[in-house]
């Protein structure tokens, strides 16, 4: 079990699965998955949805 610094008071956190600070409860900025670290990058959000309006709008074109 590794340690982990709370980037805001600077406190060891021992818990591996943490993601909230125990001693000032701010986020500790792990991601726990592919959600979460879509949550945390917007650059990506917006290149997925481009894409997705993409695919869309060429479907409704050869479905025409």
């Amino acid at each position: 079990m590794g340690e982990y610094i709370c980037p805001h008071c600077k406190k060891p956190i021992y818990d591996d699965e943490a993601l909230l600070c125990l001693y000032c409860g701010k986020s500790l900025q792990r991601s726990c998955g592919f959600i979460s670290s879509m949550k945390y990058s917007p650059k990506k959000i917006a290149i997925v949805s481009l894409l997705l309006l993409v695919l869309l709008a060429f479907v409704l074109l050869v479905i025409r």
